[in-house]
């Protein structure tokens, strides 16, 4: 029995929860992972998985030596994957999760440069709007709205992206001009929820510092940033986006700021991986030319928040900072 091919395909199965899915991770047929996980029963003398219809977990003996052995083999792996580097080689498969705005609008091109310059390199981009577990759902790297506090995690954090409030001129034909705040709660409005406050209420913040909290009336609640940026080119409602989403549109004049003056609250934005994985030189060469490539970006800024400078110290106790 290979007992590191065994130990490949037990870990990617605990940590996919299919015998299918880790056999598509892994290039191999489900019958030959389904044979690793057999030999690999046999071979400790003990029931590592629990089947079901739907899912595939570790008993308790199971989870104890995937514990134990998937820092073994992502060390094997980075020592590997080191020597290729000194040979002069970025090369293997990333996991890259994302959130889906920034990440089909900006992170799928930054992916597509990087494999041009390491041809070698594959990638699955996942692009989703919750927060995945890194660790369990076996991803390399990804962008955080927020400071991740998982303590296993390297984080980096790439800067403030800065939201403003935008109208199409269309828009603002059929409805005059909105040049007060005031004149900004009588119009309708296309809103994240994330952004609102419970009385449907938007933070403002003027460029000197002063905050103001106004009422809107949003006729349209999503969490999606394509469905508000589809709403807003539509003309059918204002509304607050983030500036990296519609700077062609702006420069176009297909889109207007409104109030430019004032600003919602920007969002701030880390990559993160976990801390093994960094030892990995593909991940180490994605990290520093992805953190190159978004801080580059016209709406996303360096300098900290208020929040940033008053939790500075908390900051270090929470999570490592590659920087």
């Amino acid at each position: 029995m290979d007992i590191a091919a065994a130990l490949k395909a037990f870990v990617r199965t605990v940590e996919r929860g299919s015998v299918t899915a880790a056999a598509r991770d892994l290039k191999l047929s489900q019958p030959g992972v389904t044979k690793h996980l057999r030999n690999l029963e046999r071979h400790v003398g003990a029931r590592l998985l629990e089947r079901s219809s739907r899912i595939v977990r570790p008993t308790s003996q199971g989870q104890a030596l995937y514990d134990a052995s998937r820092e073994a083999l992502l060390t094997i792996d980075a020592a590997l994957e080191g020597v290729r580097q000194d040979m002069g080689k970025v090369e293997g498969h990333l996991r890259i999760h994302a959130p889906s705005c920034i990440g089909t609008k900006h992170l799928h091109g930054i992916v597509m440069a990087f494999q041009r310059r390491y041809p070698a390199v594959t990638a699955d981009v996942i692009l989703e709007n919750r927060d995945a577990d890194l660790i369990y759902e076996n991803f390399d790297v990804a962008i955080k709205y927020g400071r991740p506090v998982n303590q296993e995690l390297i984080i980096r954090r790439l800067g403030s992206i800065r939201r403003i409030i935008v109208a199409a001129p269309s828009f603002l034909a059929r409805h005059g001009p909105v040049d007060t705040i005031e004149r900004l709660s009588q119009v309708s409005m296309v809103a994240s929820s994330r952004s609102l406050t419970l009385q449907d209420t938007l933070m403002l913040f003027h460029r000197d510092g002063e905050a103001v909290e106004i009422p809107i009336h949003p006729i349209i609640r999503t969490n999606s940033a394509a469905v508000i940026a589809s709403t807003l080119m539509e003309g059918h409602a204002a509304g607050a986006v983030q500036q990296l989403m519609v700077n062609e549109e702006l420069a176009q004049g297909r889109l207007v700021r409104l109030l430019p003056e004032y600003e919602v609250k920007p969002t701030e934005a880390f990559l993160a991986y976990p801390s093994l994985r960094f030892m990995s030189p593909v991940v180490r060469a994605f990290s520093e030319f992805t953190v190159a490539e978004l801080r580059s970006i016209d709406g996303i800024f360096e300098r900290p928040s208020r929040d940033d400078l008053a939790d500075a110290e908390l900051v270090q106790t929470l999570a490592p900072i590659a920087e």
